[in-house]
């Protein structure tokens, strides 16, 4: 009967690191999630300019008149410059599984 050898120390493969999201789920952004977040901060954003213009202005209509203007504009803005970072592979790793089946 054949007799298995193990390898020396010196042959093996030194262990490598666990990455940080080991055991972690990786998550994606979905059209959705960006769409809601363009709208909320935009709501925000808009209830910004709409003060500054009032304090600028003067005049309530003016103030409200700019805010929805903008309000419309930046939300697409905001969604196409989300999705086209989505695209953009900088800054990202790939996530690696603990183990194949």
């Amino acid at each position: 009967m054949a007799q298995k050898l193990e390898p020396s120390l010196e042959s093996r493969p030194a262990a490598q690191p666990k990455p940080a999201s080991a055991g972690r789920t990786v998550l994606r952004e979905n059209h959705y999630r960006s769409l809601i977040k363009a709208v909320s901060w935009r709501l925000l954003g808009t209830l910004d300019t709409m003060i500054i213009s009032f304090i600028v202005t003067r005049r309530v209509k003016l103030a409200f008149s700019i805010g929805f203007i903008e309000l419309f504009t930046k939300i697409t803005l905001f969604y196409l410059h989300e999705r086209g970072w989505n695209r953009i592979p900088f800054g990202r790793r790939a996530a690696k599984t603990d183990y194949e089946i």
